[in-house]
């Protein structure tokens, strides 16, 4: 008579919960495959993000490149990749030569385009901050049209009503100033602006003031001490957006600015039509550019690091 030996019977004491423990043996290929599929989609997206990086940053290389290449050197059948006769000359004849006869040179367009700049942002950041309070906090007559009509400004392109706002500023006596083509920048703005930050308001608690009252703080301190810090990336993202939106615009800029108050994207256009000697310089052009890209860029790397301050903040307080 035969006995079949059980794996209890093996143990001898052992029980059948800790034989039941035992950690089973994973079947041959199992996670080595899949283990192996995730580097390989891993390396493919790592591979796409740097093809898109290198396709995003290459015309601005370019640029930088061609700003400290001699100009009778830019036009060539073998290009180089790196400046051939490195030179600044291009840099100062953009910084020195008038856009065209009669027109401004580079100085006083940066400094038009600085001033319409900051006032837009600092008018657009007060109003839509206002305003897209009262959206999501307050609850009042005509609060959802107000939104529908936030977003259907939005769907208007701006080229769409050129002769209505010349007109209009026209009217107003407002040609070829400062105060004319913020009024217009800050309108073409707002709506966004009003739209992206009332997410963020809503995005804040309203039990935080209502905690922070307790504590004996009155609503408008609740307000600033506990919800305004909170709200700080918010106001940073949509400063970055109407920032960039209010120095590169083009075409309003060209269509209500000309002669000596040109902003920079106007003077970058007359200065690359006017032909010297024959042929258009476009070492200064590329120099041009790159002093226009410049302060964007250094205005976007200071902003950052504050952007994730207030995150790291608002999410401590939260």
């Amino acid at each position: 008579m035969s006995t079949q030996v059980t794996p209890v019977t093996q143990l001898g004491t052992v029980g059948v919960d800790e034989v039941a423990a035992a950690p089973a043996v994973p079947a041959a290929g199992g996670p080595r495959r899949s283990s192996g599929r995730k580097v390989a989609s891993r390396w493919l997206l790592n591979a796409a993000a740097l093809l898109v990086f290198v396709c995003s940053v290459f015309p601005v290389y370019w640029m930088v490149n061609l700003a400290f290449t001699p100009n009778a050197k830019i036009i060539s059948r073998s290009p180089s990749f790196f400046p051939a006769d490195f030179t600044v000359a291009n840099f100062l004849t953009a910084w020195n030569r008038e856009a065209a006869p009669g027109q401004t040179d580079f100085p006083h367009a940066l400094g038009t385009t600085l001033t319409v700049t900051a006032g837009v942002l600092v008018v657009t950041l007060l109003f839509a901050f206002l305003a897209s309070v009262a959206v999501a906090r307050f609850h009042f007559r005509g609060r959802r049209g107000f939104i529908v009509s936030v977003l259907i400004v939005q769907m208007i392109p701006g080229e769409a009503m050129m002769f209505t706002i010349y007109g209009m500023i026209d009217d107003w006596q407002l040609m070829n100033t400062v105060l004319g083509l913020g009024i217009v920048y800050t309108a073409s703005v707002i709506p966004f602006t009003i739209w992206t930050l009332r997410g963020f308001v809503a995005g804040v608690p309203a039990d935080l003031e209502e905690a922070a009252m307790i504590d004996g703080c009155t609503k408008a301190q609740a307000f600033w001490k506990v919800t305004f810090p909170l709200l700080a990336p918010g106001l940073v993202s949509t400063g970055i957006f109407a920032f960039i939106q209010a120095w590169n615009e083009f075409t309003m800029a060209l269509l209500l600015m000309s002669g000596y108050n040109l902003t920079l994207m106007p003077w970058l256009n007359a200065f690359q039509a006017s032909s010297v000697g024959g042929g258009v310089n476009w070492g200064a052009v590329m120099a041009g550019s790159t002093m226009i890209a410049l302060p964007v860029m250094i205005f976007f790397l200071i902003v950052q690091g504050r952007m994730t301050d207030g995150l790291v903040s608002g999410a401590v307080k939260g």
